[in-house]
């Protein structure tokens, strides 16, 4: 059974398939850079009672699969996240710096369209679409 979120007047399940596409489609990322993107957006999460339920990507784009409150909207949520990452992932790992567009890693969010998929699957199965 799924872990609903109980509030004084409400029961909800919300979760949101997001993907954030770097400027110009620009290879950037690489596994290090996806693995401190993922810890980064899953503390994030946590400061805005969401929860980050799965995170992969490629070289050129992020996808993630975050539950949150029906206090939050979407596109709060989008700017929450895309918020700090550009600058602390630029501090974090100095090479990746030079990958970025101008300076700019730019990234653009997207809502994915809904799928009837397992949560974990719908992530990989977008992994799969784009790496086939």
């Amino acid at each position: 059974m799924q872990d609903f979120r109980r509030g004084r007047h409400s029961v909800s399940l919300l979760t949101v398939h997001l993907v954030c596409v770097t400027k110009y489609r620009r290879r950037i990322f690489d596994s290090a850079a996806l693995n401190w993107l993922a810890e980064h957006f899953r503390k994030v999460c946590e400061t805005v009672d969401c929860r980050l339920i799965a995170s992969d990507g490629e070289a050129d784009h992020v996808h993630m699969l975050v539950e949150y409150p029906p206090k939050v909207s979407v596109s709060a949520l989008v700017n929450i996240l895309k918020g700090t990452s550009s600058r602390m992932l630029r501090q974090a790992q100095p090479d990746i710096a030079r990958r970025y567009y101008k300076g700019i890693l730019a990234l653009k969010g997207g809502v994915s369209g809904a799928e009837n998929l397992d949560e974990e699957e719908d992530i990989e199965a977008q992994t799969q679409r784009y790496t086939d």
